[in-house]
């Protein structure tokens, strides 16, 4: 059982937390001992995914990144194991997801790697102070996230399992299979009456959630009609024999597109016969079990929903995640919190069955079936931000990549979903077109839902960024970002401009600058959030945000590529997440870099600079902007390289700077940059930049 949050002795959560640690990671590692074949580990099962490798390194990386962070550790295992387990679960255009740039490491290799780190989490475990409550603001908080982490892949690690060839996984007794199966149940319709349903949860709760489940919301939904059970393989084989993937009116846009490019013919996991169709499970391949529910992606769900609509001449669809929680509290099922003995066996959850589906009339809650567990229910709601909705310091890219409009929530848990994802307060939300163990249950309903996904961006901090980018200052000051690329440019002079890098770049703006003179330009940030919304500009040319003026009021822009003329820069621009102080082998050969407002915000400024001279070409630029205001949040003391005294004599960044540099650098100029940042309409901060322009010997 998940730990609570609260307790009477801190030693006693401590050991609990740490017996939870051992099942969790053990428990994944356990599900890759499906895998039979090493090259199954750096084969892609979806070519949309890493091979699984990179998760199986992945979540024991999450740990130490996270930790590092947190500064609740002082150095990392694998340098460069952690820069190749970092980024890339989804597939943003900012995951590198190309095969060229990955050298994967051997599965002892990862092994070991996991081993270590293994034995770094038990030490912090062991040694970390505790106090309780655990709250947001706790180390034992990153602890727990990294646990959750790993339960979530635990998840997505078994469904791309389950798309590698037979050839390369056997079973095991450790992941029993069900092996029954009966004619499936007739669906029917039950009325649910209408109420006023309340989301969300507060600082205060039990358990450790996810930034999104946090905040508040309510609904008035009127009176639906849900189907009794999840739909199953037999109802969804009806609609496959009228048709249904070849009458495009069924599908939206999107579902058309993902069907032309697929060729999909029937869910993922049928394998067509000439009787009819098997079924693959984890490791089996099985005659297709009519009574469990179907797996299908959300643009499937919904063209069998438009499909059952016609042929009845109602409106079936999908639920909204309001409907589906009126249906939860309809049932009467306990808050995973609460469950005790007599909540055992009430769902196929939390691998309490069985390591597969099981028939849709097995577990009965209320008067429905599978209102939690057995599969994910997709619903047509896009995962949005709940008002109150705050990001985690710790983890600031987990939801807010995904308030796109682009990943609908999946609701109720799978027999799979362990630790926060059986919990009823969780919200997860893929991509339309991608698996997961997911089917869903339809609803009659005319509900017209309010979410709002195509929003002005009014997080504080993002929007300062953007208005620092792309705005323009009540002081007059010269936009920072581009004046710095425009300096830049004008030293690089007749020097070769074929790449340039770009790490720090927040919104975007300098490196779309640079573009103007160099014929390609990488950009890089440490924050998916900032990544984010420069690819919003780069992709649709357009970025609106909201700026506060005064009190609770606002002003909102609106802001071009085409407004600046850099439409034409953007063909020559792409946008990264990486850590400046931990950057992947691929990211050198460069004519030009610079960072800009960088170097006094990172975890280890040293390592940094360090690695500069091997990424840029003879004769190529260095190009380093910086405030120097150093503060130990950001940077620990002891790693300053400049702003302190050394045997009783000042020592100032620029010195600093030439004795890393010297060696393979010569200092060419430095040159006072000034910038304002906007906080309301009449505060403003106003800085002065010093650059220091290196070349490279």
């Amino acid at each position: 059982m998940m730990p609570t949050l609260y307790g009477t002795s801190p030693e006693e959560k401590r050991q609990e937390i740490k017996t939870y640690f051992h099942h969790c990671y053990k428990r994944y590692e356990s599900l890759f001992t499906l895998v039979n074949n090493e090259e199954a580990y750096i084969k892609k099962a979806d070519a949309l995914r890493h091979p699984i490798i990179f998760y199986y390194g992945h979540t024991a990386t999450f740990f130490i990144n996270k930790f590092k962070l947190a500064k609740m550790i002082d150095a990392r295992v694998d340098p460069h194991l952690e820069s190749i387990f970092a980024v890339g679960v989804d597939e943003m255009s900012w995951d590198d997801l190309n095969e060229k740039h990955y050298e994967w490491p051997s599965l002892t290799q990862t092994q070991t790697y996991r081993d270590k780190v293994y034995d770094i989490v038990n030490d912090v475990i062991d040694t970390l102070p505790l106090t309780l409550p655990i709250t947001e603001t706790s180390p034992w908080w990153v602890i727990m996230m990294g646990i959750e982490h790993e339960n979530i892949h635990l998840e997505t690690s078994s469904v791309l399992i389950r798309q590698l060839p037979f050839s390369w996984v056997k079973p095991n007794e450790a992941w029993t299979e069900c092996e029954s199966d009966a004619p499936a149940p007739q669906n029917e319709l039950i009325e649910v009456s209408s109420a006023l349903v309340t989301l969300g949860k507060s600082k205060d709760a039990m358990l450790f959630g996810w930034d999104n489940e946090y905040g508040h919301h309510s609904a008035e939904i009127p009176a639906f009609k849900a189907a009794k059970y999840l739909t199953s393989n037999a109802e969804y084989l009806a609609f496959v024999e009228d048709g249904g993937y070849t009458h495009d009116a069924y599908w939206c846009e999107e579902g058309r597109a993902w069907k032309s490019y697929t060729k999909a013919k029937a869910p993922l996991f049928w394998i067509e016969n000439k009787e009819g169709y098997d079924f693959r499970t984890l490791s089996r391949q099985i005659v297709l079990p009519l009574s469990w529910p179907v797996l299908v992606n959300h643009l499937e769900a919904a063209a069998f929903c438009q499909w059952k609509s016609a042929i009845s001449n109602s409106n079936i669809v999908l639920p909204t995640e309001d409907e589906y929680v009126r249906l939860r509290d309809v049932s009467g099922i306990k808050p995973y919190a609460e469950w005790g003995e007599e909540e055992e066996g009430i769902a196929n959850i939390n691998l309490e069955t069985f390591a597969s589906c099981v028939p849709v009339n097995r577990y009965k809650q209320g008067d429905f079936y599978d209102v939690i567990g057995n599969v994910w229910q997709w619903s047509r709601t896009p995962i949005y931000p709940f008002e109150g909705f705050k990001v985690h310091p710790i983890y600031d890219d987990f939801t807010v990549p995904t308030y796109d409009g682009k990943h609908n929530l999946i609701n109720g848990g799978s027999w799979i979903s362990c630790g926060n994802l059986a919990t009823q307060k969780s919200r997860y939300g893929f991509r339309r077109h991608f698996y997961q163990h997911a089917g869903f249950r339809y609803i009659e309903s005319s509900y017209e839902e309010k979410v709002v996904t195509d929003y002005y961006t009014k997080d504080d901090i993002i929007s300062q960024y953007c208005h620092f980018a792309w705005g323009e200052n009540a002081l007059g000051v010269e936009n920072y970002p581009a004046a710095c690329a425009s300096i830049a440019l004008e030293y690089m002079n007749d020097k070769p401009k074929a790449k340039a890098f770009d790490i720090g770049c927040a919104i975007g703006r300098s490196t779309f600058e640079l573009a103007r003179g160099f014929d390609e330009v990488i950009g890089v940030d440490f924050s998916a959030r900032f990544i984010q919304e420069a690819e919003v500009i780069r992709q649709e040319g357009v970025l609106r945000y909201a700026m506060p003026t005064e009190g609770d009021l606002e002003a909102f822009y609106e802001v071009k590529l085409e407004d600046f003329n850099l439409e034409k820069e953007k063909a020559k621009v792409s946008f990264w997440q990486a850590d400046a102080c931990n950057l992947k082998p691929i990211f050198k050969d460069f004519d030009l870099i610079f960072a800009g407002n960088l170097i006094d915000r990172l975890y280890d400024p040293k390592k940094f600079l360090d690695s500069m001279a091997e990424r840029i070409n003879a004769g190529g630029l260095l190009i380093l902007a910086s405030p120097y205001t150093w503060q130990e949040e950001s940077t620990p003391k002891e790693k300053w390289i400049g702003g302190y005294k050394r045997d009783g004599e000042n020592v100032t960044t620029l010195q600093g700077l030439e004795e890393i540099l010297g060696k393979d650098f010569k200092l060419v100029d430095t040159k006072d940059v000034p910038f304002v940042i906007q906080e309301t309409a009449r505060k403003h901060q106003h800085t002065i930049a010093q650059m220091s322009i290196w070349e490279k010997k």
